[in-house]
């Protein structure tokens, strides 16, 4: 299995769709899990609590908005996959071999101890799925360039990845892949167009 988070900000050119695209030419009949980031959606919420200066918890389950609003943007470019909120309804859905959009329950996430604070993102809401759902494959789509000699602290200070992310990933199994979207799109669609050997 594996997830993917797909950068809200790729939402900013056609690399979104590009991307949805490379998901769905490249991992069918694969148990796929898509993550939204928050994007525009997820940005407002910092500019509003920048101006209102309301407390983080409640731009915590704001910001979850935000990513839920993406899910049924990404569901609403790519009908043929299904929108689930839950780690059981994740798990039905792929046991139909339906490739899932994640639309993060904030129930769920509460009863998971998950904290209200900016340095957890979509990425480490992510890696917290990968490993709920015993992934083999945690792929973040950024639309930032990617320095693969770089490791995850030095990506995370640079803000490439999310503060808390290095804590969500340790002592796990899954494989981690931090890449450019619009390489990683080309890349993806590339290998499809190939003739057989």
């Amino acid at each position: 299995m594996v997830v993917i988070k797909l950068g809200g900000s790729l939402s900013r050119s056609d690399n979104l769709v590009n991307c949805l695209d490379a998901v769905e030419k490249n991992y069918r009949g694969r148990a796929v899990v898509i993550v939204p980031g928050g994007g525009a959606f997820a940005d407002q919420v910092r500019i509003a609590q920048q101006h209102w200066q309301f407390d983080d918890n409640t731009a915590h389950y704001m910001a979850l908005l935000a990513m839920q609003q993406m899910a049924l943007m990404f569901n609403a470019l790519k009908p043929g996959f299904v929108i689930a909120d839950t780690v059981a309804a994740i798990q039905e859905q792929l046991e139909r071999q339906r490739t899932v959009i994640w639309s993060p329950d904030s129930i769920e996430l509460d009863n998971a101890g998950i904290a209200a604070c900016w340095d957890i993102t979509s990425d480490s809401l992510a890696a917290w799925l990968a490993k709920t759902v015993s992934a083999t494959e945690l792929i973040l789509v950024k639309s930032a360039n990617i320095n693969e000699k770089l490791s995850l602290r030095q990506l995370a200070e640079q803000d490439i990845i999310d503060k808390a992310f290095c804590a969500f990933v340790a002592q796990t199994v899954f494989q981690i892949q931090i890449v450019n979207g619009q390489n990683w799109a080309a890349r993806s669609l590339w290998r499809q167009e190939l003739p057989p050997l």
